[in-house]
């Protein structure tokens, strides 16, 4: 879900993920307009949309069990050895695994 900025309120799946510059590609988010140029002799050439990346501070992620909007926290997973070794993302709002 995005919370700033032109598209704030609208949400979409992350198409891409750039980590190394702090953005993500969102579907149907930040949507430019771009001219293609004929590539074969008779043909015409097109505008198309193509979603162009926005930073991750503007987007929140969606808690699959409670619907909202949420930040993410990190909780320790006990495996069946009694052994914590991994740490799982969970919703802020309702403690659910996401």
């Amino acid at each position: 879900m995005i919370i700033s900025g032109k598209d704030r309120g609208k949400t979409g799946k992350v198409l891409n993920a750039f980590p190394a510059e702090s953005r993500i590609v969102v579907e149907g988010v930040n949507i430019a307009k771009k001219s293609q140029r004929p590539k074969k002799q008779g043909q015409k050439g097109q505008i198309i949309s193509i979603p162009k990346p926005i930073s991750v501070s503007n987007a929140k992620l969606v808690c699959p069990k409670c619907g909202k909007a949420a930040r993410v926290g990190y909780k320790a997973v006990v495996d069946e050895k009694g052994k914590k070794n991994k740490s799982a993302r969970a919703c802020k709002k309702c403690s659910a695994e996401i």
